[in-house]
């Protein structure tokens, strides 16, 4: 036996894994809960309004086309419903992706996740342009 007490460099090294980095070893740093909530609130603003926008031309949508006296086309239709589906569903995922990150990560994920919503959001007022009212 040895009288040789190992250093501390020592002893993180051998509580390593091998091959494992110090870096790889530690753990990410934890969002701290008032900060993660701040973030998922901001953000929930941001995803609610898109939301709202989408339930106002969905139900605007139909009672000026019912005042002009044609309809929306099923098409138009589906396309409505997608963009009030789309908000939700992406805040959704980019809150259950973000939620064990740290708070760089969690305003990438969400942020991302908000402007794929005004993308699909923009597609789709471009797709309804092109046959959401059924003049037939």
């Amino acid at each position: 036996m040895s009288d040789h007490e190992p250093t501390p460099a020592e002893a993180d090294s051998a509580t390593t894994d091998a091959g494992a980095t110090d870096a790889e070893a530690r753990p990410a740093a934890k969002t701290p809960l008032w900060l993660a909530v701040v973030i998922a609130v901001v953000f929930a603003v941001l995803y609610a309004y898109d939301l709202w926008e989408a339930i106002g031309n969905l139900v605007g949508l139909n009672i000026q086309a019912g005042a002009l006296g044609i309809s929306l086309s099923a098409y138009g239709i589906v396309l409505l419903i997608v963009g009030i589906v789309v908000p939700a569903l992406v805040y959704g995922a980019a809150f259950w992706l973000a939620r064990l990150r740290g708070p760089l990560a969690q305003l990438a994920i969400f942020f991302t996740g908000w402007c794929t919503v005004q993308a699909v959001s923009l597609t789709i007022g471009t797709l309804f342009g092109a046959g959401g009212l059924d003049f037939g």
